[in-house]
């Protein structure tokens, strides 16, 4: 028996999330279908986490047991050539039978991204949040930065929640701010990237700390209430829930010493 770790890239526009649900369209169906009809068997993948429907991802990370031979350098044109072309496996790598995407995975990072220009980019529309009025951008980092910390984040999670616990921790978040897209002479203010680092997020977590920093970029928070939301851990003292395109699962971190096979 093969342990597998691969690393996808999908454009979550047309599916329901990752995880397979019933009668539904997901990334987790495609994949496992292109496995079986490449090797016949049935697996069912584990996942570094799910996704929400219209979610993005640039490096989702997945593994599933194998009896297959198939060389390792082989898996990622053989499944690519029977998968969508919005899904896409990046890479490829046999790893201990011990290794567990998610409860191996040391963070995660996610990137959420806000159009502020007048007029949506409309090759980027379906990976951006098109704002189109103007955000105070410096209260808002100083807002983000007040999210960073090991917290119960329950004001900043869904109502459907079913954790146990809702304490986690952001390692860091930041900002980047590229202008180069905004029209000289207007009220342009470009695309605003935002990043979260994290040991783990609960359900809607990045989109509902998103809704709540445009509030504060609006003028309807203040970034020094950010401590008292948080303190809250209630969902309704916090913004509203960012719509689903803008995010994308950026990248998942691992001890490289846990996907190492001893020769």
């Amino acid at each position: 028996m093969r342990n597998l770790f691969m690393v996808v890239s999908y454009d979550g526009t047309r599916y329901h999330g990752f995880q397979t649900q019933p009668g539904e369209n997901t990334i987790q169906d495609y994949i496992e279908a292109s496995i079986h009809a490449l090797t016949g068997e049935t697996v069912k993948i584990i996942a570094s986490g799910r996704t929400d429907a219209g979610v993005h991802a640039r490096a989702q990370v997945f593994n599933f047991e194998t009896q297959s031979s198939i060389p390792i350098e082989r898996w990622c044109l053989a499944l690519n050539t029977r998968l969508p072309n919005d899904i896409v496996i990046r890479s490829a790598q046999e790893v201990p039978l011990s290794f567990h995407s998610r409860h191996s995975a040391h963070w995660k990072t996610y990137r959420y991204t806000i159009n502020a220009n007048a007029f949506p980019d409309v090759f980027n529309r379906a990976y951006e949040f098109h704002h189109p009025t103007k955000l105070d951008i410096e209260e808002m980092r100083t807002a983000l930065s007040h999210m960073v910390g090991t917290f119960d984040y329950t004001s900043f999670a869904s109502r459907k929640s079913t954790k146990a616990s809702h304490v986690r921790t952001i390692y860091k978040a930041w900002m980047e701010h590229d202008v180069s897209s905004a029209i000289p002479g207007t009220r342009d203010q470009g695309i605003i990237h935002t990043y979260v680092t994290g040991n783990g997020f609960l359900q809607h977590m990045v989109r509902i700390m998103m809704g709540t920093l445009v509030r504060v970029g609006q003028g309807k928070f203040k970034s020094e209430d950010i401590p008292g939301i948080i303190a809250a851990e209630d969902r309704s003292a916090a913004g509203p829930t960012a719509v689903a395109h803008g995010l994308t699962l950026w990248e998942v971190g691992y001890d490289l010493n846990e996907l190492s096979i001893e020769k």
